[in-house]
C-alpha cells in the first residue's frame, strides 16, 4: 500500500476498461486522480467507488484546448501533476484497403495525436513538480503486422515511436521526468468485445464467456499492476523502455 501516496496522476479513458482497473488500483495506493474521458456515463459511480480524492473531467484527449483544461484543472485542485496515464484509445476494424480516410484519421486524432497532446501538455507540469512519469498505452500491434486493424497498428506504433522521443528528450534535459510504454494483447474489455462481436457493449461475464481461458486475454488490472510499477518510485531507471504485457505473444510469432 502507499506506493504512489502523495502522487496525484492524470488518467485518459478512465471509464474504460483499464482505465477503470488504473483508477481503482491508483486509489488504493495513496493517488489522487484526475479522471478524465470523452463521455460522463458512469463516472458518478466511479467516484464513489474509490475512496481517495480524485475529479472527473469530460475530456476530448484529440483537443489541444481540452488538454489545457486538464492541466490546469489538476494544478488548481491538487496544487502538482506527478504522473500521466495516455490510456484514452479505439479501434476500428479494416485492413489498408478498406479503412476509409476518414476512419484513419479518427483513429489516429485520438490513439497518436491525444498521446502526442497529453505528453506535450503535461510534461511542463511535471517538471513543475520536479519530475514525474508518463505512462502510454501502446499494444502489441505495434510489434508486429495485424491487417485486420491497419489504423490501429499504425497509431500504436507510432505510440511506440514518440515514447522513445520523449524519453530522450528527457533524460537530455535532465528534468527528472520518465516515458515510457505498455504493449498488451488481448484485455477483457467492452473495446475488444465490441471488435470481435460486433456489440456495442458487454457485460463482465460476456466478456468472460468470449475470452474463455484463451491465454491471449488477460485482465485489465493486469495492465494496471504493470502502471502501477512505471507510475511509482521503484522505476525510477525504466525510461524509454517498452513493457510486453502478452504471455510471449510477440516473441512466439503467429499461431
Amino acid at each position: 500500500m502507499g506506493r504512489l501516496a502523495g502522487k496525484v496522476i492524470i488518467v485518459t479513458g478512465a471509464l474504460g476498461g483499464i482505465g477503470r482497473a488504473d483508477a481503482a488500483l491508483f486509489a488504493r495506493e495513496g493517488a489522487r486522480l484526475v479522471l478524465t474521458d470523452i463521455s460522463a456515463k458512469g463516472a458518478e459511480e466511479l467516484l464513489a467507488s474509490l475512496g481517495t480524492e480524485a475529479v472527473f473531467l469530460q475530456h476530448d484527449v484529440a483537443s489541444e484546448d481540452d488538454w489545457a483544461r486538464v492541466v490546469a484543472a489538476a494544478e488548481e485542485r491538487f496544487g502538482r501533476v506527478d504522473g500521466l496515464v495516455n490510456n484514452a484509445g479505439l479501434m476500428v476494424l479494416g485492413n489498408v484497403v478498406q479503412t476509409s480516410l476518414a476512419e484513419w484519421r479518427r483513429v489516429m486524432s485520438v490513439n497518436l495525436d491525444g498521446v502526442f497532446l497529453g505528453c506535450r501538455a503535461v510534461l511542463p507540469a511535471l517538471e513543475r513538480s520536479g519530475g514525474g512519469s508518463i505512462v502510454n498505452i501502446s499494444s502489441i500491434a505495434a510489434m508486429h503486422g495485424m491487417p485486420f486493424v491497419a489504423a490501429y497498428c499504425a497509431s500504436k506504433g507510432g505510440v511506440r515511436s514518440l515514447t522513445k522521443a520523449v524519453a530522450v528528450q528527457c533524460r537530455q534535459s535532465k528534468n527528472g521526468v520518465r516515458c515510457n510504454s505498455v504493449h498488451p494483447d488481448g484485455v477483457k474489455t467492452p473495446m475488444v468485445v465490441k471488435v470481435a462481436t460486433g456489440q456495442e457493449s458487454a457485460t463482465r461475464a460476456e466478456i468472460e464467456a468470449l475470452a474463455g481461458g484463451s491465454d491471449r486475454f488477460c485482465e485489465p488490472e493486469d495492465i494496471a499492476a504493470t502502471v502501477l510499477f512505471l507510475l511509482s518510485d521503484e522505476s525510477r531507471y525504466l525510461n524509454g523502455a517498452e513493457i510486453m504485457v502478452d504471455n510471449a505473444a510477440v516473441v512466439t510469432g503467429p499461431g
